[in-house]
Protein backbone atom coordinates (compact mmCIF):
# COMPACT_ATOMS: atom_id res chain seq x y z
CA UNK A 1 0.00 0.00 0.00
CA UNK A 2 1.20 3.28 -0.59
CA UNK A 3 1.60 6.54 1.21
CA UNK A 4 -1.33 8.51 1.24
CA UNK A 5 0.71 11.81 0.51
CA UNK A 6 1.61 14.91 -1.90
CA UNK A 7 5.31 14.20 -2.99
CA UNK A 8 5.64 17.50 -5.47
CA UNK A 9 2.72 20.01 -6.30
CA UNK A 10 3.03 22.63 -9.04
CA UNK A 11 0.72 25.30 -10.41
CA UNK A 12 -0.05 25.72 -13.81
CA UNK A 13 2.10 28.66 -14.22
CA UNK A 14 0.22 29.44 -17.74
CA UNK A 15 -2.41 30.97 -16.03
CA UNK A 16 -0.68 33.13 -13.69
CA UNK A 17 -0.01 36.46 -15.49
CA UNK A 18 1.77 38.16 -12.24
CA UNK A 19 2.50 37.66 -9.14
CA UNK A 20 3.61 40.44 -6.06
CA UNK A 21 7.00 39.16 -3.64
CA UNK A 22 4.16 38.99 -0.60
CA UNK A 23 1.76 36.35 -2.82
CA UNK A 24 5.44 34.30 -4.27
CA UNK A 25 6.09 34.16 -0.37
CA UNK A 26 2.95 32.99 0.35
CA UNK A 27 3.06 30.47 -2.49
CA UNK A 28 6.38 29.46 -1.66
CA UNK A 29 5.90 28.70 1.85
CA UNK A 30 2.38 27.02 0.97
CA UNK A 31 4.52 24.41 -1.10
CA UNK A 32 7.04 24.02 1.35
CA UNK A 33 4.83 23.49 4.84
CA UNK A 34 2.67 21.34 2.67
CA UNK A 35 5.30 19.05 1.32
CA UNK A 36 6.75 18.96 4.39
CA UNK A 37 3.53 17.46 6.41
CA UNK A 38 0.20 16.36 4.32
CA UNK A 39 -2.14 13.48 4.36
CA UNK A 40 -3.80 12.99 0.52
CA UNK A 41 -5.45 9.77 0.32
CA UNK A 42 -7.17 10.12 -3.39
CA UNK A 43 -10.04 7.22 -3.69
CA UNK A 44 -8.96 4.38 -5.78
CA UNK A 45 -5.82 5.24 -6.10
CA UNK A 46 -2.60 4.59 -3.53
CA UNK A 47 -0.06 7.29 -3.32
CA UNK A 48 2.26 9.12 -2.76
CA UNK A 49 0.86 11.83 -5.54
CA UNK A 50 2.30 14.43 -8.05
CA UNK A 51 -0.23 17.05 -8.15
CA UNK A 52 -0.47 19.73 -10.42
CA UNK A 53 -2.98 22.29 -10.15
CA UNK A 54 -5.11 24.70 -12.37
CA UNK A 55 -8.19 26.43 -12.83
CA UNK A 56 -9.98 25.48 -16.35
CA UNK A 57 -13.15 26.86 -17.18
CA UNK A 58 -13.92 28.04 -13.83
CA UNK A 59 -13.55 24.62 -12.43
CA UNK A 60 -10.48 23.52 -9.95
CA UNK A 61 -8.33 20.51 -12.12
CA UNK A 62 -6.34 18.63 -9.80
CA UNK A 63 -4.22 16.58 -12.22
CA UNK A 64 -2.60 13.51 -10.20
CA UNK A 65 0.19 11.53 -11.00
CA UNK A 66 1.86 8.75 -9.48
CA UNK A 67 5.27 8.78 -7.90
CA UNK A 68 7.32 8.33 -11.10
CA UNK A 69 5.04 11.06 -12.98
CA UNK A 70 2.55 8.97 -14.62
CA UNK A 71 -1.05 10.68 -14.85
CA UNK A 72 -3.57 8.76 -12.77
CA UNK A 73 -6.66 10.72 -12.87
CA UNK A 74 -7.99 14.67 -12.94
CA UNK A 75 -10.32 15.82 -10.24
CA UNK A 76 -12.62 18.97 -11.36
CA UNK A 77 -14.20 20.91 -9.06
CA UNK A 78 -16.58 24.23 -9.34
CA UNK A 79 -14.92 26.89 -7.50
CA UNK A 80 -18.62 29.18 -7.63
CA UNK A 81 -18.77 28.79 -3.77
CA UNK A 82 -14.56 29.54 -3.57
CA UNK A 83 -15.13 33.05 -5.30
CA UNK A 84 -16.04 35.33 -2.26
CA UNK A 85 -13.45 33.46 0.23
CA UNK A 86 -10.62 33.94 -2.76
CA UNK A 87 -11.87 37.72 -2.85
CA UNK A 88 -11.76 38.35 0.95
CA UNK A 89 -8.34 36.48 0.71
CA UNK A 90 -6.87 38.88 -1.37
CA UNK A 91 -8.29 41.68 0.50
CA UNK A 92 -6.88 40.71 3.41
CA UNK A 93 -3.69 39.59 2.31
CA UNK A 94 -3.46 43.02 0.86
CA UNK A 95 -4.75 44.96 4.53
CA UNK A 96 -1.83 42.51 6.08
CA UNK A 97 1.56 43.25 3.87
CA UNK A 98 0.71 47.00 4.30
CA UNK A 99 0.54 46.29 7.88
CA UNK A 100 4.15 44.26 7.88
CA UNK A 101 5.08 47.35 5.68
CA UNK A 102 3.84 49.96 8.56
CA UNK A 103 5.20 48.39 11.37
CA UNK A 104 1.76 47.74 13.28
CA UNK A 105 1.99 45.10 15.36
CA UNK A 106 -1.76 45.62 16.95
CA UNK A 107 -3.15 45.53 13.69
CA UNK A 108 -1.01 42.95 12.24
CA UNK A 109 -2.41 40.99 14.62
CA UNK A 110 -6.21 41.75 14.29
CA UNK A 111 -5.57 40.81 10.46
CA UNK A 112 -3.57 37.70 11.38
CA UNK A 113 -6.82 36.44 12.89
CA UNK A 114 -9.40 37.15 10.35
CA UNK A 115 -6.67 36.12 7.49
CA UNK A 116 -6.19 32.51 9.93
CA UNK A 117 -10.45 32.49 10.67
CA UNK A 118 -10.95 32.93 6.49
CA UNK A 119 -8.48 30.33 5.52
CA UNK A 120 -9.87 27.65 8.34
CA UNK A 121 -13.48 28.38 6.81
CA UNK A 122 -12.22 27.92 3.05
CA UNK A 123 -10.60 24.80 3.77
CA UNK A 124 -13.17 23.32 5.86
CA UNK A 125 -15.50 24.21 2.60
CA UNK A 126 -12.57 22.28 0.48
CA UNK A 127 -12.47 19.30 2.22
CA UNK A 128 -15.82 19.64 2.06
CA UNK A 129 -15.88 19.57 -2.00
CA UNK A 130 -13.68 17.05 -1.86
CA UNK A 131 -14.49 14.27 0.56
CA UNK A 132 -16.22 11.98 -2.03
CA UNK A 133 -12.77 11.93 -3.94
CA UNK A 134 -10.14 12.85 -1.34
CA UNK A 135 -9.27 12.66 1.86
CA UNK A 136 -6.93 15.26 3.38
CA UNK A 137 -6.48 17.06 6.98
CA UNK A 138 -6.72 19.97 8.10
CA UNK A 139 -3.92 21.81 7.39
CA UNK A 140 -3.23 20.44 3.70
CA UNK A 141 -6.67 21.98 2.97
CA UNK A 142 -5.61 25.17 4.00
CA UNK A 143 -2.12 25.18 2.07
CA UNK A 144 -4.32 23.77 -0.89
CA UNK A 145 -6.20 27.10 -0.57
CA UNK A 146 -3.82 29.64 -0.14
CA UNK A 147 -2.57 27.69 -3.37
CA UNK A 148 -5.87 28.06 -5.45
CA UNK A 149 -5.88 31.79 -4.38
CA UNK A 150 -2.28 32.21 -5.98
CA UNK A 151 -4.09 30.31 -9.52
CA UNK A 152 -6.72 32.81 -9.23
CA UNK A 153 -4.65 35.99 -9.34
CA UNK A 154 -4.85 35.57 -13.40
CA UNK A 155 -8.50 35.46 -13.29
CA UNK A 156 -8.29 38.81 -11.78
CA UNK A 157 -7.24 42.29 -13.02
CA UNK A 158 -4.19 42.63 -11.16
CA UNK A 159 -1.77 45.70 -11.54
CA UNK A 160 1.37 46.19 -9.39
CA UNK A 161 1.63 49.96 -8.11
CA UNK A 162 5.06 51.67 -7.80
CA UNK A 163 5.45 50.12 -4.27
CA UNK A 164 5.37 46.40 -5.61
CA UNK A 165 2.06 45.69 -4.11
CA UNK A 166 -0.50 43.87 -5.20
CA UNK A 167 -4.12 44.47 -6.16
CA UNK A 168 -7.15 42.22 -7.57
CA UNK A 169 -10.16 43.84 -8.03
CA UNK A 170 -11.51 41.00 -9.27
CA UNK A 171 -9.66 38.09 -7.78
CA UNK A 172 -12.97 35.41 -8.84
Amino acid sequence: MGHPRIIAIELDERSILRRSADIEQERRIAIFDLLEANHFDVAGHAGPFRVMLRVEEGRLAIELGDEAGAALDTIRIGLARFRRPIRDYFQICESYFRAVRSDSPRGMEAIDMARRGLHNEAAALLVERLKDQVEMDFDTARRLFTLICVLHIRASTTAVDSHGGHHASNAA
